[in-house]
């Protein structure tokens, strides 16, 4: 899953301030994971702690890690925000659709043996906070890619199966979306490009790119596309994860240790 956290981190400078080309540099001094990480790793500890994978489990590793990590990189999405810091007796799912749970999901696609269980789970882990019919999609979709490339599926049986699951367009390219494309903070606004940007790329890196490269909300929609590419190109290139180790905390790269054992 550490593709997720590297493309999150890449795409933290340009959440709010967008570019719209490939040629840029990936990491700077003022690069660092964001929420979408900090509620990644609460995912992952959730899956690993957890064998029965209950809501109550996953909105306590969330808590639990919003309340370590209060304020990252960009903070916590408003509505998110007064989920999470709220005292327990209010905290409900609040019928979104933003990309949160699209974020967030990356691990339940390394985790599972087969497609039907990694669906489930994926809508577990959304239904906590996103229980709007698309914000699960958008956390299933995301799972359902990440599994199918982990499993050496094709590019065109990973575009083909998310586009009849889940009726998702993915018959355009990152060139007829680039130009119009703006900041989009829901799921189906944000999920299509991101897999199409892993569908137009040729290794990791330049899945990265091309997701900045699109504008929006830059670190989830890299996030998301990180995750896929990673499971895909099986390679990723080592001052990507060098950059993101260094500002990750150790309990964090602790739960990517154990999520590497998990998934080989």
């Amino acid at each position: 899953m550490i593709g997720a956290i590297i493309g999150d981190t890449a795409g933290s400078i340009y959440e709010f301030n967008n570019v719209k080309r490939t040629d840029i540099e990936l990491f700077t001094k003022q690069s660092d994971y964001t929420d979408d990480s900090i509620m990644s790793f609460a995912v992952a500890k959730w899956l690993l702690t957890d064998p029965l994978h209950t809501h109550k489990s996953l909105q306590d590793c969330m808590v639990e890690f919003g309340n370590k990590y209060r304020h990252p990189m960009g903070g916590y999405g408003g509505s998110f925000a007064s989920w999470l810091f709220c005292s327990e007796e209010e905290r409900k799912p609040y019928k979104s659709w933003g990309n949160g749970s699209a974020m967030r999901v990356s691990a339940v696609g390394w985790f599972f043996d087969t497609i039907e269980e990694t669906e489930n789970v994926a809508k577990i882990s959304a239904e906590v906070t996103h229980n709007h019919p698309e914000g699960i999609k958008g956390a299933q979709a995301t799972a359902a890619a990440i599994y199918m490339a982990r499993i050496g599926k094709s590019k065109t049986e990973i575009k083909q199966y998310i586009e009849t699951r889940f009726k998702y367009d993915l018959n355009r390219t990152c060139d007829m979306i680039r130009p119009t494309y703006q900041f989009n903070e829901s799921c189906q606004g944000t999920v299509p490009e991101a897999i199409i940007a892993f569908l137009d790329s040729t290794d990791f890196e330049n899945a990265i790119r091309l997701g900045i490269s699109l504008g929006g909300d830059s670190d989830t929609l890299t996030c998301i596309t990180g995750a896929i590419a990673e499971a895909f190109y099986k390679s990723i290139p080592s001052y990507m994860i060098d950059e993101v180790n260094k500002r990750l905390p150790s309990e964090f790269k602790l739960i990517l240790e154990e999520m590497k054992a998990k998934s080989l």
